[in-house]
């Protein structure tokens, strides 16, 4: 096996993204008063779920990606089988829900509904297109919401703003995604919106969700002072210009397909400059 595969076979990336998601959510939810202890079970728990779950999805979605040709999985490359890959996905799920129980018995149970959602997920869920999407945007604001239970045991106003915003990033980023996977869901009977409802309507929806997070973004300052500064100001206006260009971009093109997967990396990126606006909003 080689260390490659594994990284990509787990999305190693991910999830050293989502255990900054929990910091992020830590820091906002409550400025820089939390333990380190925790913050360092958190990021664990994070990692070690969310390589778990994208094991048992590259095990199940074994022959839609081999007809998707995706080639940036080990799995369809032949690098490593899908017993290893099943393997890799029981192993790590205990060391994740063990990190949580250290934390407390709010995160325990925090972790353990979303893992279980996320096996759901993975297993059926993501055959009902359009309820799939809705579950991974969620996955992509559960970082934020955990890193809040760690830090305070509850879910604060600033991280469910937060969360939102990168829910509703997450569902445009998701069907947009299925615009791109046409061919290969139709082998699950994937019901996403683009095969649903067609191409442009799918457009349609992600340009919506995308605005919608833009116009979330004006929110913070305006409920919160502390936000109402350049640290949070800058990031977020990087963040809303680019969700725009995306958004514009989907719009013009004339085959949409072959743009999808650039403009999935611009919105990754941009959501990344959205979250440095909060964090550096709630500590400067």
């Amino acid at each position: 096996m080689k260390p490659k595969a594994i990284w990509e076979l787990c999305r190693l990336e991910h999830g050293f993204m989502y255990a900054f998601g929990v910091i992020s959510g830590m820091v906002v939810a409550s400025g820089l008063n939390f333990s380190l202890r925790d913050a360092v079970l958190g990021m664990l728990a994070a990692i070690f779920l969310q390589a778990s779950g994208f094991a048992l999805n590259d095990y199940v979605d074994y022959e839609v990606d081999v007809a998707n040709r995706r080639l940036d999985r080990p799995l369809v490359r032949g690098e490593l089988s899908r017993r290893t890959a099943l393997i890799v996905s029981v192993v790590f799920l205990p060391f994740g829900l063990i990190s949580a129980y250290m934390i407390g018995f709010n995160a325990f149970v925090f972790a353990l509904v979303v893992t279980v959602l996320g096996y759901l997920y993975d297993l059926k869920l993501k055959e009902f297109g359009f309820a799939g999407n809705v579950y991974i945007a969620f996955s992509m604001a559960v970082p934020f919401l955990f890193g809040s239970v760690v830090a305070r045991n509850t879910i604060s106003g600033p991280v469910m703003l937060l969360a939102l915003i990168a829910f509703l990033s997450g569902i445009g980023r998701e069907v947009m995604k299925g615009i791109e996977d046409v061919e290969g869901d139709a082998l699950r009977n994937v019901r996403t919106v683009a095969r649903v409802f067609g191409i442009k309507t799918a457009v349609r929806f992600s340009v919506l969700m995308f605005l919608t997070a833009v116009a979330m973004s004006f929110i913070p300052p305006i409920v919160y002072r502390r936000f109402m500064n350049p640290a949070y100001a800058v990031p977020v206006a990087i963040t809303d210009a680019m969700l725009v260009h995306t958004c514009v971009k989907l719009l013009k093109a004339e085959d949409t397909r072959k743009i999808i997967r650039k403009l999935r990396k611009e919105t990754l990126v941009a959501l990344s400059f959205g979250l440095l606006g909060f964090v550096f909003g709630a500590v400067f």
